[in-house]
């Protein structure tokens, strides 16, 4: 699996013109599941990311994770973080997983995020043209991959 979170101040999800979900304060994350990912990687990932200290304490150091500030959290799935641009200019997706396998990988990293942070979590919709509007917050955007848990 691999994500790319965005500390946002505010941020929405719209599919066909209609907001599905929107939150404040909290992380934008964009999640693309790969073929071979599984149980075990929405469970790192889900833990990792509710424990990761990007917001400002009061000094102003990144200090606080998501628990701590009771932030908002928005996941839309997005295959294309999985694109191959090695060969020619048009990008591969094989990695990427198949509907039938992210869908499920995908509710169930929602859900456990939930989990962990005791409160619902917003999503968009799996496969629909979606459009996201956000503020990023810092900027601080950081990308984790599960197959290198650095």
């Amino acid at each position: 699996m691999r994500v790319v979170i965005q500390r946002v101040s505010q941020a929405e999800v719209k599919v066909s013109g209609t907001i599905k979900s929107n939150i404040s304060e909290g992380l934008l994350i964009l999640l693309g599941v790969e073929k071979d990912d599984n149980k075990d990687d929405v469970s790192w990932l889900s833990k990792k990311i509710s424990g990761l200290r990007i917001f400002n304490d009061a000094n102003g150091i990144m200090n606080l994770s998501i628990r701590d500030v009771d932030g908002d959290v928005l996941v839309v799935s997005q295959f294309t973080l999985h694109a191959r641009t090695k060969k020619g200019n048009r990008p591969s997706y094989i990695n990427a997983a198949h509907p039938n396998h992210a869908i499920p990988l995908y509710e169930l990293f929602i859900k456990d995020l939930e989990n962990h942070l005791g409160k619902p979590v917003g999503a968009g919709e799996f496969g629909a043209e979606m459009n996201i509007n956000l503020i990023n917050s810092g900027p601080v955007t950081i990308i984790m991959d599960t197959k290198n848990k650095e």
